[in-house]
């Protein structure tokens, strides 16, 4: 498990990519649909400007050994900044991940391993904010980048780091398939072996023989796949040796979030 300097590079270069893509863009294009089909690109930045308020809150909980914030305190705060328009919910949104990152960057070693909270059923340390932060700011950044550029990916450094997060996130997300089956996947860039059975849904490293084919995919599609963001506009060279399982099938376990 990667020690929490990576994960802090990659959420602070996660950060700074957003702020090139949508720093100097004009009123008529932070209003333009996102990747996530519901949201404009200024809604995407809106999110998570009210997320980076509540990670803040999330670090008084593990510092001060409080609790972590509930629906009660979200609920205002995201309302607050639906309410914004659309061009100082991207200034506003990248001022608050500016002072979110910094923060984390400016924890001492004594805070930073004090750090506990417990948030949606996991006991969190300081690394564990890092993951769950970039698991959603890496994703939602790229909703914004294909937007701008259709042959964006998601960002490598977070890509390295967030595909061995894969089989926590399969069980959470993944919907069990009517016809279960299980495949060999192996990734390129990092190379990964994983066994990925439908019907459960679980990823695991490879451990079991697979019985009805294989996968065989750059780690980023898969990353995406299992967000439900591998549409075939969006699909890279890959290849599912399978004599019943097609891509349509996976993309129907991760349908998205």
């Amino acid at each position: 498990m990667p020690d929490f300097h990576a994960w802090l590079a990659a959420v602070r270069s996660s950060h700074d990519r957003l702020r090139s893509l949508t720093g100097g863009l004009g009123p008529d294009e932070v209003t333009a649909r996102s990747y996530a089909k519901e949201w404009t690109l200024a809604q995407v930045l809106s999110h998570l400007g009210s997320q980076a308020e509540l990670f803040w809150l999330l670090l008084d909980a593990g510092l001060s050994g409080g609790a972590a914030p509930g629906r009660e305190t979200m609920l205002p705060i995201w309302q607050r900044w639906d309410a914004l328009p659309p061009r100082a919910q991207v200034a506003t949104s990248l001022d608050a991940n500016e002072r979110l990152v910094r923060r984390f960057e400016t924890l001492d070693a004594a805070q930073i391993g004090a750090l506990q909270v417990s948030f949606f059923g996991r006991d969190l340390d300081f690394a564990g904010v890092l993951r769950m932060r970039l698991s959603e700011h890496a994703v939602h950044t790229w909703d914004v980048a294909v937007a701008l550029e259709p042959a964006a990916r998601v960002a490598g450094d977070a890509v390295a780091l967030l595909v061995d997060q894969l089989p926590e996130m399969v069980a959470r997300v993944g919907k069990p398939s009517a016809q279960p089956a299980t495949l060999l996947v192996s990734t390129t860039d990092p190379e990964r072996r994983f066994t990925l059975a439908t019907g459960g849904v679980r990823l695991e490293p490879r451990t079991d023989p697979a019985t009805d084919g294989s996968l065989h995919l750059p780690a980023e599609a898969l990353l995406r796949l299992v967000y439900g963001r591998l549409d075939p506009a969006h699909t890279p060279p890959l290849r599912l040796d399978s004599p019943t399982v097609t891509l349509d099938d996976l993309r129907s376990v991760f349908p998205g979030f």
